[in-house]
């Protein structure tokens, strides 16, 4: 009984050390050649207009900004409702991007993607040019 309980204690433990870890390891935002991007759609959480981008310019301006943000988790986002932009990338292929796609910008250093919002802890979201853009 006294084995069966230490045990239990033990990957329990374990558990809660690896949920811990990988709660607090920073992200990669995204990792994508910008041309293999075709299109961006940014939704203004605002006013309910989408933009579609398609210049090349732009698209790699906006990608390679975001390729170099770290980010990390800093709290659920379950329950908040209403945003700045959220962001669609749309692959050469026809196929969204993977992972990190349909996440939403809230500020130049805050991010929500479901279930959790992220701080960017390394890195620049320009959160200025998407707005100019997104008017």
């Amino acid at each position: 009984m006294k084995r069966k309980t230490i045990l239990v204690s033990s990957v329990t433990a374990i558990l809660l050390a690896g949920i811990f870890i990988w709660y607090t390891l920073p992200v990669d935002l995204m990792d994508l050649d910008h041309k293999e991007v075709l299109e961006l759609v940014v939704f203004n959480g605002s006013s309910g207009n989408a933009t579609h981008i398609t210049d090349k310019e732009q698209i790699q301006h906006i990608i390679d900004d975001l390729n170099d943000v770290e980010i990390k988790r800093t709290r659920p986002s379950m329950g908040y409702s209403g945003y700045g932009y959220k962001l669609s990338v749309y692959l050469s292929d026809g196929n969204e991007a993977g992972d990190w796609n349909n996440f939403i910008i809230n500020s130049e250093d805050t991010i929500r993607k479901d279930p959790f919002f992220y701080s960017v802890i390394k890195g620049y979201i320009d959160y200025n040019y998407i707005e100019n853009i997104a008017e």
